[in-house]
């Protein structure tokens, strides 16, 4: 453990005390927002993200060292473990390189080369590559055994390739720097299947991986996934090669390198032929294939840990997103045929009323839908239109345009907003259990009207209520790790959710069973207690509930908020563990709690070291005054609204050099999209961002940004709609260079496979022609 200790420091830049000391919190069963939020004295400071990758660390090194420890074992026990094979396993790094050392030791099913061991032709094998000057089918003769399997000398030399080639094979030094110099020299290379109709729709999709590749090492993790995801659907062949080919006949560079490794070259000896036939199937047979299964995991492994990296971060954004609040929201589910859902929800979130209108095809009853909004409007004190962004999205939104524009006319200063808000994961949540629970004398097809009226007032709180994967702000999301990309979204809704804090008497028990400690068993037991009850009046109640005891009390009463309680300092984010430091705060400004709270010209006279202890040091108690200054502060936004342009509905209606107005409903490193009402979202490219250069599109926007943009290309056979936020650009000339900003590099794109091998090798000299130069200099 120390060792593993020490290495996470090492890795976090920080001192061995606090990995200690956080890791004995997290073994103890504290959540990282309580570390992060309420022991910052015991860990000095760890922020949430620097203890989500100790968390996430801790994990792989533990398991690295179960391995280890089996690894050692297993080779103890077949009596092979030297104490230099032992210093090499415990010295490894990686996963990987444990497994490099294992392979030669790892049991398995016999292979050829164990076959011609036991026949006794290793040493023969050994002789003919110590010296090839030997002759090999002499030297073959006296180990024919024809019971054995080796009949003959050729049968006997195939065994001594079959002998040699797995024990270079099996040698982690080579492997290793195989390994590495293709992922510095290969490149990543995908070409249309044979037999592939291109021009069907679904192998289009890949159309831009038809002929292309690009060095392994700098492939983006969406183009990476995007060829995996081709190669799984058998539409893209996909291979791992060098830029420089090897002439028909020519060793390749890697058996070069093999040679070199060896310390051998061919001096037209007797074995020499032999042992070069040796590299070469070493190579072919042996290696080739494993290390480009090797470096394709690699390539997985990374693009998904930045495609779950861009999921997450978005799905923060879309959680942190501005609230509406408490305001009375109608939500519109757009449809045509079916009808518009509508439902009507109080600033609470209940639902007052709900309804289905029919404005389009094939009733066209647009007056009659009209008249029951606008009686829906009145009756309840609606100010604020949520709609779904999902068919007839445009339609629906015309429709509360004018159901305002006449509510208006009717009542001067009456003041209603409309909003489109994305729908993704309403129908998930319509059909799920918790909303039949929660909504169950509602139609199915009503409560996604709810759900988008509630996103809108809280999206927080609504969200938690949904698989956070229906949610719909990643890529290539079911191509990744799914255990991984759901350990990843956990962890970012228990963060948000613990960030802003939860109402313990408003919040549902999905909501609640999000705050640090808190089990989905002891959430419907706190909503069991509220409705048998009524509403808690203080957080001491809490340990009344039935499964919470005083371990979770102490990970989720700080989180919990109570308003119009008791305490007045249950409603901040103060812990209960320091109300006693609150009440030596109180007693030295002599004022109650509710006339220090919110006051900054009382708080910022006091210093934290005045009241810090021996329990509560001076960070602790300077958190607790930022809470007294701003109790129950929210760290989300304020809430403002996109504004789509008139006339604008279907991707037809989109022109070249349009400047609109969107929201951005996803980023990837590569760029962002933005919704603009058309029912497809158009995409601003990395270079597209900004006047100057972006490396990562999160550097300049996030999901739920409002933004305007320009309109430079439309591919309406792609439906694909290209965008910039650099307004003074110039839309692509028609006819040149179509889809630039899909299939074109721009500035943070690759560089021509053709172009690199240019730049890469000297003139007149291949990588080849060097490799082997070096060869036989070093001969």
């Amino acid at each position: 453990m120390d060792k593993i200790l020490l290495q996470l420091a090492a890795e976090l830049k920080v001192r061995p005390a606090q990995v200690n000391t956080a890791v004995e919190l997290l073994d103890g069963g504290a959540t990282v927002p309580f570390i992060a939020r309420y022991r910052k004295e015991a860990t000095d400071g760890l922020d949430d993200t620097q203890l989500r990758e100790l968390e996430s660390r801790l994990g792989y090194l533990r398991e690295l060292e179960e391995r280890r420890a089996a690894v050692l074992k297993s080779i103890e026990e077949q009596g092979k473990l030297t104490p230099e094979l032992r210093a090499a396993i415990e010295a490894v790094p990686t996963k990987q390189e444990l497994e490099d050392i294992y392979l030669p030791y790892k049991p398995r099913r016999r292979t050829k080369g164990m076959i011609a061991r036991e026949a006794g032709i290793e040493p023969l094998a050994d002789k003919l590559f110590a010296d090839p000057s030997l002759d090999p089918a002499a030297e073959a003769a006296a180990f024919v055994n024809a019971e054995a399997g080796f009949a003959d000398a050729f049968a006997v030399l195939d065994g001594v390739r079959d002998i040699l080639s797995e024990r270079w094979a099996e040698d982690a030094a080579l492997v290793g720097k195989l390994r590495e110099w293709l992922w510095e020299e290969g490149l990543f290379r995908s070409k249309l299947m044979d037999g592939k109709d291109e021009n069907n729709a679904e192998v289009a999709k890949f159309r831009d991986y038809f002929d292309y590749d690009e060095p392994i090492r700098t492939v983006p993790s969406h183009r990476a996934l995007a060829v995996f995801r081709g190669r799984t659907q058998e539409v893209l062949d996909a291979k791992l090669v060098l830029a420089e080919e090897p002439q028909p006949g020519q060793p390749t560079i890697a058996e070069g390198r093999i040679a070199i490794h060896l310390g051998w070259s061919h001096s037209k000896r007797a074995a020499d032929d032999l042992i070069r036939k040796t590299i070469a199937w070493t190579w072919k047979v042996k290696l080739s294939l494993s290390l480009e299964r090797d470096l394709f995991s690699r390539l997985r492994e990374e693009a998904e840990r930045v495609a779950i990296k861009v999921f997450a971060e978005n799905l923060r954004d879309l959680l942190l997103a501005a609230p509406a609040g408490k305001r009375v929201v109608m939500g519109l589910d757009p449809g045509i045929r079916t009808g518009v859902k509508v439902a009507v929800v109080s600033d609470t979130g209940k639902v007052l009323d709900t309804s289905t209108v029919y404005p389009h095809e094939p009733r066209k009853d647009w007056e009659g839908s009209i008249h029951t909004l606008g009686r829906l409007c009145a009756t309840h004190g609606v100010n604020l239109i949520a709609i779904g962004n999902g068919t007839a999205s445009r339609e629906t939104d015309k429709l509360a345009a004018d159901l305002i524009k006449r509510i208006q006319q009717l009542a001067p200063g009456t003041h209603i907003e409309k909003v489109v808000v994305s729908e993704a994961g309403a129908s998930v949540y319509s059909a799920s259990e918790y909303a039949s629970k929660e909504l169950p004398e509602l139609d199915v097809s009503l409560r996604g009207a709810v759900s988008i009226a509630r996103r809108l007032q809280d999206p927080l709180a609504e969200l938690v209520k949904i698989e956070p994967k229906s949610i719909g702000v990643g890529q290539y999301q079911h191509d990744v790790n799914q255990s991984e990309l759901a350990r990843s979204l956990d962890a970012v809704i228990e963060d948000c959710v613990n960030s802003v804090g939860v109402d313990l008497n408003t919040a549902s028990a999905p909501l609640l069973s999000r705050v640090s400690g808190l089990s989905s068993a002891v959430a419907a037991s706190i909503v069991r207690w509220r409705d048998a009850n009524g509403a808690f009046r203080n957080r001491q109640q809490l340990l009344d509930v039935s499964g919470l005891g005083a371990k979770t009390f102490e990970q989720s009463a700080g989180f919990l908020r109570i308003r119009g309680g008791d305490n007045p300092l249950d409603q901040s984010g103060v812990h209960p563990e320091t109300y006693p430091v609150v009440e030596r705060i109180l007693s030295t400004v002599n004022k109650p709690a509710n006339e220090v709270m919110g006051r900054s010209d009382v708080i910022r006279t006091l210093k934290p070291e005045a009241f810090a202890d021996e329990k509560f040091g001076a960070i602790t108690v300077k958190d607790i005054l930022g809470e007294l200054e701003k109790p129950g502060r929210d760290p989300r936004p304020d809430f403002k609204v996109a504004r789509f342009n008139d006339g604008v509905e279907e991707i037809t209606d989109l022109q070249p050099g349009m400047t609109l107005e969107g929201t951005v409903s996803n980023v990837a490193q590569f760029g962002a999209f933005v919704d603009l009402g058309v029912h497809q979202d158009g995409l601003v490219h990395v270079s597209q961002l900004s006047n100057k250069f972006v490396n990562d599109a999160r550097e300049v926007v996030k999901t739920g940004d409002i933004v305007k943009v320009k309109v430079l290309e439309v591919d309406l056979a792609r439906k694909r709609i290209s965008l910039t936020m650099k307004l003074d650009a110039k839309p692509a000339p028609k006819g040149e260079g179509g889809n630039n900003q899909f299939r074109q590099p721009g500035r943070n794109e690759r560089v021509s496979a053709g172009a690199m091998r240019q730049q890469a090798q000297p003139q007149g000299q291949s990588a080849m022609a060097a490799a082997f130069a070096k060869l036989q200099t070093k001969r």
